[in-house]
This record gives structure tokens, sequence and C-alpha cells, in this order.
């Protein structure tokens, strides 16, 4: 059973905010909480610890203390794979309302396939603890069947972005019915999947955001370096003849027996599922899912500041497949702001196993948060190009 399926909310912190509603949303509940950070919302059940399983860690320390109203609610959908408090609906969102806030929102889609709180322990603690409002969204559908939802090839990726962008606006609506004023500053933030959604948004709905912070995102583009092509190769040939760097081979059995044919089905499955051989068979320019995979791609072309992090070690999107070609395809005259953190890799969480070989990117995360604050400051506001 899901562990917020069960849980009895504590008595007393379900309240009724008068005017405060979320745009389009089919169902929410609202909380006042004395404590908005994962804290306190594991004690009074606004979180769930497994969504965030692995992404930091061990030994991070969190700021605790934010007073707030948390809003959690789903937008109308048919897909069901959520089962989140027992909704059993996808587009399912949360919603963080500090007390002190600093007049600004962080939006975040999640990495994976995972649910809307698995950004609670990386980003939103941190961001909540400045001031900022927070809002995530599930992407409309999750789990390792997130490809039965929709249609046509790539309209459950697809679905992502547009689920990304229905949450920042209705975000911006409720930070203005609960503060009386509309967000100074938006911005974005995810990590894996979550960074290929902040790259999206901020190639087409830049207008929605003051800038981004993308933490190793997945690169989709259509004439190749994205999953479909690289980790077949992995597969057949070899993690070094599919671009992963040597200095990661110890890392090699861990992803091939958990993460490459996995990952490769999965998203075979969701772009091109007519496939019918075996994952290391599969060759991308061969079975050409190009007309799925232009629905996702991205181009480079964002028009509002942007820093990417990528790890030099990571065994899942080798970075030379991936954040090095999204530095060229964005070039010298856009804003960004590419570091590439030796020894990072894509879990953080293996930096405990391996803590003299690898970096934790959570640090770096923070450090390039606050470098995005101050540059963001120094820029137009959202709205001009």
């Amino acid at each position: 059973m899901h562990a917020l399926t069960a849980l009895t909310l504590l008595t007393g912190l379900l309240t009724t905010i008068p005017g405060l509603t979320v745009p389009g949303a089919e169902h929410t509940i609202t909380a006042t909480l004395p404590d908005l950070t994962t804290a306190g919302t594991i004690t009074t059940g606004h979180t769930d610890p497994a969504d965030w399983s692995g992404l930091h860690p061990a030994g991070t320390v969190n700021p605790t203390g934010v007073p707030g109203i948390q809003i959690d609610g789903y937008f109308p959908d048919t897909s069901t794979g959520n089962t989140t408090r027992g909704w059993n609906h996808d587009s399912q969102f949360v919603i963080r309302l500090p007390e002190n806030w600093n007049g600004g929102l962080v939006v975040s889609g999640t990495p994976g396939n995972r649910e809307q709180y698995a950004n609670d322990f990386t980003i939103s603690d941190w961001v909540l603890a400045k001031g900022y409002a927070f809002a995530a969204t599930d992407k409309g559908n999750v789990g390792p069947a997130f490809h039965t939802d929709g249609r046509r090839p790539g309209d459950a990726i697809a679905e992502w972005n547009h689920r990304v962008t229905q949450l920042t606006l209705a975000a911006e609506s409720v930070t203005r019915q609960r503060y009386g004023r509309p967000p100074a500053t938006t911005l974005m933030a995810g990590i894996s999947n979550g960074g290929y959604l902040v790259r999206w948004q901020l190639e087409n709905r830049a207008w929605l955001y003051d800038g981004g912070l993308d933490w190793e995102g997945t690169l989709w583009r259509v004439n190749g370096d994205n999953l479909l092509d690289f980790l077949p190769t992995a597969l057949k040939h070899g993690p070094a003849a599919a671009g992963f760097p040597q200095e990661s081979e110890f890392l090699w059995p861990f992803h091939r027996q958990y993460y490459w044919e996995l990952t490769q089905q999965l998203y075979q499955k969701e772009l091109d599922p007519s496939y019918e051989g075996a994952p290391a068979d599969y060759v991308y320019t061969d079975r050409r899912p190009y007309a799925a995979v232009a629905k996702i791609a991205l181009t480079g072309r964002i028009t509002k500041p942007l820093i990417t992090l990528h790890g030099t070690l990571d065994a899942l999107l080798p970075i030379a497949r991936s954040a090095d070609v999204y530095a060229k395809m964005v070039g010298r005259h856009r804003p960004f702001r590419y570091y590439r953190v030796e020894g990072g890799t894509h879990l953080d969480a293996l930096a405990d196993a391996y803590p003299d070989r690898l970096k934790p990117i959570l640090p770096e995360f923070r450090r390039a948060f606050a470098e995005l604050e101050s540059w963001v400051s120094d820029r137009p506001v959202k709205g001009s190009p």
C-alpha cells in the first residue's frame, strides 16, 4: 500500500483558505502546517520519503521550521497510475506557500517516473527556507507503465511539458491569491527528467520564467544522442563505445543490472512501441522513431538564464552524449552557464558507497541556485524576451 494511502492527517491541520483556489484543478485539499520542510511533512503525512529515496547523499543537512500552507490536488486526467492518498489519479501536484514569502516561486517536475514529492528533500526544503513558494507535478503519468498513457508514441512524455506549464500558471495564480501580488521571480529547477523539463520550458515557455537550474537533464534530440541511441550501444558493444567515460567503469555493473536495459525498454515502448527485439539489438538510426522524438526534442534555443550541472562520471546519461552536446546546441550567445562536476554521477546516493571516488552534486546544486538568483536579479523580468 502506498505510504500516504492509509494515512490519517493530524487533527486540526486541514483548513479552508477563503478564496484560495487552484485554477483548473479537479480536486484539492489544503492544510496549514507548522513546518513545510520534510522534517515536518514526514510527521504530518504531507510527503512520501519513498518518492525521494536515493536522490541525496546520507548525512545531508536540510533547513527546517518553515510554517505555511500546503495544497495537494490533481488536474483532470484519464490516467490512474499515481495512487497517492488513494486518489488513483495522475496529474497530481503539490503547492507550498511559506508564511514568510520572499516574493518568488520555484516550479519543478520530477526525476525518473516518480511522483510529486520526489523533489521535496533535494529542492523544496532548500527553496522554502529561502522564502520561495514551491510547486511540483508528477508530470501527468508515473511509474514503469507511464508509456501506456497517450494515444500515439511520444504523447506521454509530451504531456510532461504540458503539465509543468499548467502547474506554473496555476501556482502563480495561487501565490497572487495568497500574498496579494504575483511572484516577482519564477524559477524552474529539476533533476534528470526534471532537468529536461527545465530546458524545454525555457526553450518553449520562457515568458513564464526568469531562469532555470538543470541538474543532469535528459537529452532528447531527433539526430541521436538520446537514450534510444547510446543505451543499446552500451548493452551490445560496451559502455566505452557508447561514450561512457572509462573512469566510471566501477559503476558499470550496477547500472547494467538496474538501469541500462530497463531504461531502454521503457522509453522504447513510449517512442517506438512496435519494436519487438532485444534492447541490445535496437538501432536508433534504423528504426527512425523521428516523429515521436520530434514531439519532445530539445533545440537549445533558450531565451532566459539557464545553469546546467552534470557529473563527469554519470553512468546513466554519459556527459559526452548529454550535457556536453546540449551545451553545443545552446551555443555561446544565449544566457547559459554550464558546470561539469568532477566525480559527480547520476545518483547522489552512490557517493555514500564510493566516497573516495564520487562527489555529490547536491552541494553544487545549492551553490548554483544562489548563482542563478544573483544572475536573474540583474535581468529583465519574466514576460520579456
